[in-house]
């Protein structure tokens, strides 16, 4: 006998009530909870977030079960070592310094000697005190964000960090894979949201470089057909993306849009930051 479909919880109590992310991500989607909380179906399976990110809306939704994924390797091991060692994380954290030399000296160590608890540490860390929160590398993989300037950035978050803690421990399987390989198993009444970079609206906007790879307009392609497929066999999908013409173009047919605005800080120019409009595809 196959598990009753997870039932949402009224808007105020998801998004009221439960975690919330514990690193900043670039296009994270904590503010759009609301509206994106309008378009998740009553009942459903399995949830499905490739692009995971910040994770805001499985966060928000704490569903009993859900696959978690990203191409991300650090951000999927970070997960890991806060769903299995938290206090770890959170012991580490608490004891490092918001200095710059100490950041430099981070920034260079080699994670793939860390356990996942002590990546997770590293990971918050660079984010809590880089730069805007960025979490950028170069071709070689590299972590490559500059040291932040902050009053007083909050580097350990104990409360979230445990709260997520107990979310990812409870429901998530936490996957590294492209984003059509972590959905092979939907099936009809699932659940999946794909917030995937952004097809850029200018030159400003082209920021892509989550890991060593980019993703272009060959896997937006991709993307929009894995996300027909899913629909034809009955699985309901929500996807983000801009407000650019492709984007309008890529769905403009088996898929109904929904425009919003958001407020962007991730331009270089302070001129250029504010609330753009961002695309809401179901």
């Amino acid at each position: 006998m196959s598990a009753l479909p997870h039932q949402r919880r009224s808007h105020t109590s998801a998004v009221s009530d439960t975690a919330h992310p514990f690193i900043k991500w670039a296009g994270g989607k904590r503010q759009l909870l609301p509206n994106l909380l309008r378009f998740v179906p009553t009942q459903y399976g399995t949830y499905f977030e490739p692009f995971v990110g910040g994770a805001a809306l499985f966060f928000a939704l704490r569903p009993p079960k859900a696959v978690l994924s990203d191409l991300n390797e650090r951000l999927i091991r970070t997960y890991r070592g806060v769903a299995s060692d938290v206090e770890g994380v959170i012991d580490s954290l608490s004891r490092w310094p918001y200095d710059r030399d100490f950041f430099e000296k981070l920034r260079k160590a080699d994670t793939s000697q860390m356990s996942d608890a002590e990546l997770a540490a590293w990971f918050v860390y660079l984010n809590r005190t880089g730069f805007n929160g960025l979490y950028r590398v170069n071709k070689s993989n590299q972590f490559n964000v500059p040291f932040g300037s902050y009053a007083n950035p909050k580097i350990c978050d104990a409360d979230a960090l445990r709260t997520c803690s107990v979310a990812l421990r409870m429901s998530a399987e936490l996957k590294i894979c492209d984003f059509e390989a972590a959905v092979c198993n939907a099936r009809a009444g699932d659940f999946v949201y794909f917030d995937p970079p952004y097809v850029p609206i200018s030159e400003y906007s082209n920021f892509t470089r989550y890991t060593a790879d980019t993703f272009g307009s060959d896997d937006q392609q991709r993307l929009r057909d894995v996300a027909l497929r899913l629909k034809r066999i009955g699985v309901n999908v929500l996807l983000s993306n801009s407000s650019a013409p492709a984007v309008y173009e890529l769905y403009s047919q088996g898929f109904e849009i929904c425009a919003v605005n958001a407020k962007r800080a991730l331009n270089c120019k302070a001129d250029r930051r504010g609330a753009v409009a961002e695309l809401i595809i179901r």
